[in-house]
């Protein structure tokens, strides 16, 4: 059972939907780099001023001094909340007061498909892995299991095999567990 139940980490529910493929200045791609630990308060505020954002939050598993088992949810990639919109909506992200600074995106709709894998993975409920330093591996396809279809790299690591899923403008993403039966390279 979490601590706290899982907060909002996207507004619009359907942001994703909406914006993927717009790349106008009306739908603009920023990623706000936050004060330390405060990326949950900047999405409330966010969502209170009605600001396209999406936050990527996953569940964390650790035990208590006194020995129980409990889940929280983290940011998984720490200090950054993606805002997707105009100049208006930046400056008011940046004027919440936790934001450090804000990094205009160059390729919007690449993010945005990047983000979108992300979400996707994060929505199969498996565990996942942060991963920095991104290296480049072989491109593959997931053929069965509750993560058919999605593309990405498959790494090792600890002598496992991984699908990596990476948010190329920060070079950064998540990784899950597969076994090797279950990917196709892509050629």
């Amino acid at each position: 059972m979490p601590i706290l139940a899982k907060e909002q980490d996207v507004h619009p529910v359907d942001l994703f939907d909406r914006f993927l493929d717009s790349d106008s200045d009306e739908h603009r791609w920023w990623a706000l780099y936050t004060l330390s630990r405060r990326e949950k308060e900047l999405m409330r505020r966010l969502h209170a001023m009605d600001v396209a954002f999406y936050g990527p939050l996953i569940r964390h598993r650790y035990r208590s001094p006194a020995g129980r088992v409990r889940t929280s949810y983290v940011p998984l990639f720490p200090n950054y909340v993606f805002v997707c919109g105009n100049e208006f909506h930046r400056y008011e992200a940046v004027t919440t007061g936790c934001v450090c600074r804000d990094i205009e995106v160059g390729d919007g709709i690449q993010l945005a498909s990047d983000l979108q894998r992300i979400s996707r993975l994060i929505e199969t409920g498996q565990p996942l892995t942060p991963e920095s330093r991104l290296k480049q591996g072989r491109p593959v396809r997931v053929l069965s299991g509750p993560f058919a279809g999605f593309e990405g790299t498959v790494v090792r690591r600890e002598n496992q095999t991984r699908l990596l899923v990476a948010v190329n403008f920060m070079e950064q993403g998540a990784s899950v567990l597969l076994e090797d039966c279950q990917l196709e390279p892509l050629d």
